[in-house]
Formats: structure tokens, C-alpha cells, sequence
């Protein structure tokens, strides 16, 4: 996910070495971090619940770096999806393979090695994660091309994303509770949250080309779809405090997550393109927020 506006600079003729590792740091986001949070707060909040504030550090390590590989993997078959379409998407126009800094080819390669290197660091778990790895890699390969059949691509984005939360109950506790379901079920509705906020800025663009995204799904009715999403969301928070005994600090915690979500409405109340992005941006913070309450929670039952 990167920034609008942002511009690649090519010198005449070949791209210089200096140019091409630009292009592959800016093809995985390393530039845009954004992505990488979105992904690693659900993780964060699973390893922690499921760890029940305790987890073996190996693993949140294990997940963390599985995180940062998985998304930037991610990214690098996006734009091999979109080859075609970023040039002509204001946003995406200066992406890598847009200007042909680096080619088709190479950005499928960088998915297949961040993906193995992803996959070994999988190896040191037990069998389960390692089976359920298998899903996050097709979900994580297929969602780039949704966007061509379906106006729900968000929808395996979320599940693609949320997939991290039932891996993490199963690499600490061998099996997923009801609490890591329901939590689940809340990561893909959260991601149906800002990416359809994200959607909301290119929503012109894609009609035009004939991307299909849950933007031009919701039209006019957009910011009501969002809102039912995220009192859903919370709804599903709440459950999962209810099924783990949670008490005031993870309700707190809702209550400022909450706030966020009012704030996110009234930011894209005129669906300008830059403050629906920074709608999409202030999820970051809403994820943070409910894993501080979280780690609160726990420190202290102590």
C-alpha cells in the first residue's frame, strides 16, 4: 500500500543498481509500513490471548518476522497482478513494474523466495501451523486477482489477513477456542473496514477500468456499509472480552477504538480521495489501541 504521489526517478536508459534496489524496496513496501501493522496488531492480539499474556517469546518472534515476509510477499504479487492496471491508476502509475524499473518476472520471484523464507521460519512450529501456512499462502497468492471476478476482493484480503489469528492459537495452544474464531471472524470484518476505505480512493479510476472493489460495490451507500461494519466489528470485540473474562481495561480499550472508527466517519464524509486515505491510515492506531488493552488486561490479573 503506498502513498498517492509517490514517484520513482529513473536515469536514462538501463535503471542503475542503485535504481533497482529502490524499485524492489518500494515493489514490497518497505517504504510503506502500513501494510505490514494492519497485518501484525491481529497477530499480536491472538499470540497475547492465546498466550493468555504470556507467550513463548519464540513464537512471537517466529510471527512477527512471518508478518513483515508474508505481507511484503504479498505486495510483490499484487503488482504482478496489476501489471497491467497500475499504469493507469493515479495512485499506482509510478509503481516499480508501472515504469518498468524491474520486470514481471522478477516480481514473481520475489514473492516465491520471501514466501520460502516465510515458510522456513513456519518449519520451526509444530506440524498444525505448518499445515495451516499452506492457506495463508494461496490466500495471500490469490487475492490480487479477485479484484478482476468479484466486488468482494476485501473479503479474501481480510481472510487473508486474519489468518494469522487462528495459526497463532494453534502454535500455542494446539487447537483455535471459540474466543480465536470469533476473533478471526472480527480481523476479516476489519479489513472489509479500510480496505474498502482504501478502495473509496481509487474508486473513480477502478470504475473506469473495470476493477471491481467493495467501494463501487457500497456506492452512495458507502459510509452506511462501513458503519455497519465496524459496530459489527466491535460487537465481535466485545464477545471475544466476554468469552476470555475480560474486565475495564479491554473495554476501555473498545470504548477509544470506538472513537476511531467515529473519527474514520467523519473523514470520509466527503469521500476526498486524501482523507479516505488517512481513514485507511488511522486503523494502525485502532489496532494498536486494542492491543494495549489487551497487554493491560493481563498485566493486571497479575
Amino acid at each position: 500500500m503506498t502513498r498517492p504521489g509517490m514517484k520513482v526517478n529513473l536515469s536514462l536508459g538501463k535503471p542503475s543498481l542503485k535504481e533497482r534496489l529502490i524499485g524492489y524496496a518500494i515493489l514490497v513496501r518497505l517504504n510503506r509500513p502500513i501494510g505490514i501493522l494492519l497485518l501484525l496488531w491481529p497477530s499480536l492480539w491472538a499470540l497475547w490471548m492465546a498466550g493468555e499474556g504470556e507467550p513463548r517469546w519464540s513464537v512471537v518472534l517466529i510471527f512477527i518476522l512471518g508478518v513483515a515476509l508474508m505481507r511484503s510477499a504479498g505486495c510483490a504479487i499484487n503488482d504482478y497482478a496489476d501489471r497491467d492496471i497500475d499504469g493507469r491508476v493515479a495512485r499506482t502509475r509510478h509503481r516499480p513494474l508501472a515504469v518498468g524499473l524491474i520486470t514481471p518476472k522478477e516480481a514473481l520471484g520475489v514473492f516465491v523466495a520471501l514466501s520460502l523464507v516465510a515458510f522456513m521460519l513456519v518449519l520451526l512450529l509444530d506440524w498444525k501451523t505448518i499445515a495451516m501456512s499452506f492457506v495463508a499462502v494461496v490466500l495471500a497468492a490469490v487475492y490480487p486477482f479477485m479484484k478482476r471476478y468479484t466486488h468482494l476482493p476485501q473479503l479474501v484480503l481480510g481472510m487473508a489477513f486474519g489468518w494469522a489469528v487462528p495459526m497463532a492459537f494453534v502454535a500455542l495452544t494446539g487447537g483455535v477456542s471459540e474466543a480465536g474464531w470469533l476473533l478471526f471472524v472480527a480481523t476479516v470484518i476489519w479489513a472489509l473496514i479500510y480496505d474498502t476505505q482504501y478502495a473509496m480512493v481509487d474508486r473513480d479510476d477502478d470504475i473506469k477500468i473495470g476493477v471491481k472493489s467493495t467501494a463501487i460495490l457500497f456506492g452512495e451507500h458507502d459510509r452506511l456499509m462501513i458503519g455497519i461494519l465496524q459496530l459489527t466489528m466491535l460487537g465481535l470485540m466485545l464477545m471475544v472480552g466476554t468469552k476470555l473474562e475480560f474486565g475495564l481495561a479491554y473495554h476501555i480499550g473498545l470504548v477509544v477504538g470506538a472513537l476511531m472508527f467515529v473519527w474514520q466517519q467523519i473523514l470520509i464524509t466527503d469521500r476526498q480521495p486524501q482523507n479516505c486515505f488517512d481513514a485507511f491510515l488511522n486503523n494502525n492506531a485502532f489496532g494498536m489501541a486494542i492491543f494495549i488493552a489487551v497487554v493491560l488486561e493481563y498485566l493486571l490479573r497479575t
